[in-house]
């Protein structure tokens, strides 16, 4: 068992580091400023660097990478923000990858290569007022009439609501209870009928939109059709590439918070000599590269173990574990950093203070921390438990 990367993943992740310690920085902090996302000029240039199609098909334009070579990108990226980074999360782990998987040959070949050349950018929409951690209970309707589906309801906390062109969008195609009559379909933006609300102004996430919308007729061809009725555990199936990407967004936070903390303590003085001297400081430097490198660790066993699976993906066990462990290590070492640091850390200008507020998200956004960790007790018990009962 080797854990080296290769000369190739080194080089890919030495293209992808350059570029964003050179290119995102500035931009990074204007978008915590004044709150928007990554503009159009910057995402077609992470298009033509190859940074939207790392594990994408070469047919589409995509380099036709491993998951674990897509993950060691947005790793850098997040470093520098999860907001520059998260057009990145969406191409190579999220709503775009569903697309992939299980649109039409006409829908990838429409989508995919917009994508790919920073063009177009996906959104998923899964939650909704009433349906959140028990999703099975969406309400959002899909009928057919014709040639069409037409599509009414409401969805919640998309992340890039309001400002994506499409919208995966989990639906209910007949009255089956359950998740027997739940699938996705692609809705987009400027379609007659999609009605965005305000941009929501959160702790974190400064720099990537977050808006409900409702969806009234909405009508769009049966070629939109992503997956059917009875097709919403394929849908989770796909969902362990996410998992592993929500935390290596929390990995990149907990990294770069690490490095900026190591570079302090070795300038910053007290008592007549670098603070890195104190043991107490050394602790807490080691126990968070302890959590950095052990997250990172978990996070590649499940995308590397993904190549042994029939589906290609990571496993629920594993991407489980992986996210779990990311979301809540990032919120201790970001803390941990910013007391090593003191009253710079407290400081907006440094940037300590917004790892913290953005680190909290990811244990939220793509099933909470609680959730991880019944999907963990049920691989080890080797059965799913009724949470309604």
């Amino acid at each position: 068992m080797d854990f080296r990367l290769t000369d190739e993943q080194r080089e890919l992740q030495d293209a992808a580091r350059k570029f964003a310690r050179a290119e995102l920085p500035d931009l990074a902090r204007d978008m915590e400023e004044k709150d928007y996302s990554v503009p159009r000029d910057m995402m077609r240039k992470y298009g033509e660097l190859g940074f939207l199609g790392v594990n994408l098909p070469t047919e589409y334009g995509g380099l036709g990478l491993g998951h674990v070579e897509a993950l060691l990108v947005l790793e850098e990226f997040a470093q520098i923000s999860n907001a520059v980074a998260f057009p990145v999360f969406e191409a190579l782990v999220g709503p775009v990858r569903t697309i992939e998987r299980f649109g039409s040959d006409e829908m990838k070949a429409r989508i995919l290569p917009e994508v790919i050349q920073g063009e177009k950018v996906v959104a998923v929409s899964m939650s909704e007022p009433d349906a959140g951690t028990a999703l099975t209970d969406l309400k959002t309707r899909a009928v057919a009439e014709g040639d069409d589906y037409v599509v009414n309801g409401y969805k919640r906390w998309t992340s890039g609501g309001g400002h994506s062109d499409y919208y995966v969008t989990y639906c209910r195609y007949n009255d089956e209870p359950g998740a027997k009559g739940i699938g996705a379909i692609l809705l987009e933006k400027d379609a007659p009928g999609m009605q965005f609300g305000k941009r929501e102004q959160l702790m974190g996430f400064r720099g990537i939109d977050t808006a409900d919308y409702a969806i009234e007729d909405v009508r769009v061809p049966k070629e939109n059709v992503i997956v059917g009725a009875g097709g919403f555990g394929k849908l989770m199936s796909a969902f362990g590439l996410e998992r592993c990407g929500n935390a290596t967004q929390s990995l990149g936070l907990a990294a770069a918070a690490l490095e900026q903390a190591t570079a302090y303590v070795q300038e910053r003085e007290a008592f007549g000599k670098p603070i890195v001297e104190f043991q107490a400081v050394q602790l807490k430097l080691a126990e968070m590269a302890m959590k950095v490198e052990a997250s990172r660790l978990l996070i590649h066993r499940a995308a590397a173990n993904a190549a042994h699976q029939a589906d290609g993906l990571p496993t629920v066990y594993e991407s489980s574990v992986a996210k779990c462990y990311a979301n809540e290590i990032v919120r201790e070492v970001t803390a941990m950093g910013l007391q090593v640091m003191g009253g710079y850390g407290y400081h907006k200008d440094y940037g300590m203070e917004q790892r913290v507020r953005d680190g909290f998200a990811w244990g939220i956004a793509g099933g909470t921390t609680d959730v991880q960790k019944t999907n963990i007790a049920a691989a080890l018990i080797g059965r799913r438990f009724n949470q309604r009962r």
